[in-house]
């Protein structure tokens, strides 16, 4: 069965059956076709939830049936459009340049990789397109949608094993 969660433009993301807020890229939405690397904004689209990262020595490993990966200091994600691994996951230290996913911060405590991008990557299209936790103060993403907590580890318990999210230029009712 094939499940789909939208993330709106006025920022509410529907958790069937609710509507919670969300984070969006802090340049809003965009055509995933005019999507570029940097450019602050969420891409317009249809992106599976192909598997989720998690911080094992602050959560414990939540429940769906998305694959899990617990996450290592070693995990980072290569976000440099001129490395053949340019939009992938790779083991730190790395020489190009990348984001580390093991941070102080709690935001990446659950990292729901999303296959914006990666069917192959097109150099400059845009990288870490991901499902995350927001800040308290929902503010915007570099390009991520993101979640309260209890909302992320919600939409993973409704999950099935073809989830998708959906970002949309429409506004939630």
């Amino acid at each position: 069965m094939v499940k789909i969660f939208t993330a709106c433009a006025n920022r509410f993301l529907i958790l069937n059956p609710d509507k919670v807020p969300c984070a969006l890229g802090k340049g809003g939405v965009i055509a995933a076709a005019d999507k570029r690397e940097g450019d602050l904004c969420s891409p317009v689209g249809l992106w599976r939830l192909k598997y989720v990262f998690y911080r094992p020595d602050r959560l414990a490993a939540p429940d769906t049936v998305i694959p899990l990966r617990p996450l290592t200091p070693a995990d980072g994600w290569c976000d440099d459009p001129a490395h053949p691994d340019y939009n992938r996951h790779v083991t730190l230290p790395f020489a190009a340049r990348h984001e580390k996913l093991w941070r102080a911060d709690h935001i990446y405590d659950l990292i729901g990789v999303l296959g914006h991008n990666d069917d192959p990557p097109v150099a400059g299209l845009g990288s870490a397109i991901f499902l995350h936790l927001a800040r308290e103060d929902y503010s915007g993403t570099e390009g991520c949608v993101a979640l309260r907590q209890d909302h992320l580890l919600a939409l993973l318990r409704q999950a099935e094993p073809e989830t998708y999210i959906e970002i949309s230029a429409k506004t939630a009712p």
